[in-house]
């Protein structure tokens, strides 16, 4: 691992498909990168969902409604690639707990539309908050310019990941045609 990690300064990141002439990569996975990364934002996000009595499913809900005010509950399940079955029974504690609404589609009456009530959405804006408040002190670590281009890489591909927006892998970033 630490023979790959890239050395030098700005301008020195390789590019995809850079390797030395040996053929090994220059550069960690992305994966090897993230996935620390990942679990020490998650580490950090837990006391905050502990504190507002939410598990990351229900944050990931109430996140993803502000965006989609109404869907249907399979809709939403893979919309946050959560198993449609499991992700009942938080929707039903986010109900009960006035968080979210759920009502019949009037159009289809057995499938639910989903909505996000004014204390689900005071909550979710709370709890976002403080996260991004310990976000900003790691984020700190980095100058302005990289912090910068990193969240604005993250977002390019964390938008290609998304469903439906086709296989990252493939490179091109764009749907598979219909």
């Amino acid at each position: 691992m630490a023979e790959n990690a890239v050395q030098g300064g700005a301008g020195d990141t390789p590019s995809a498909g850079d390797t030395p002439s040996g053929g090994r990569p220059t550069r960690p996975d992305l994966a090897e990168m993230v996935a620390p990364l990942l679990r020490t934002l998650m580490a950090a996000e837990q006391p905050v969902l502990d504190a507002h009595g939410l598990t990351m499913w229900a944050y990931a809900v109430l996140l993803y409604l502000d965006e989609t005010p109404i869907r249907t509950q399979a809709a939403l399940a893979e919309a946050i690639r959560a198993d449609k079955t499991r992700i009942i029974a938080v929707l039903d504690d986010l109900e009960n707990r006035a968080l979210i609404a759920r009502r019949p589609d009037p159009k289809d009456r057995r499938a639910r539309l989903l909505s996000l009530t004014e204390e689900g959405r005071r909550l979710r804006d709370a709890v976002q908050t403080a996260i991004q408040k310990g976000e900003e002190r790691l984020l700190a670590r980095l100058p302005a310019a990289d912090r910068d281009g990193f969240l604005r890489g993250l977002q390019a591909l964390s938008a290609l990941a998304e469903p439906g927006a086709g296989d990252p892998g493939l490179g091109t970033g764009r749907r598979p045609s219909q």
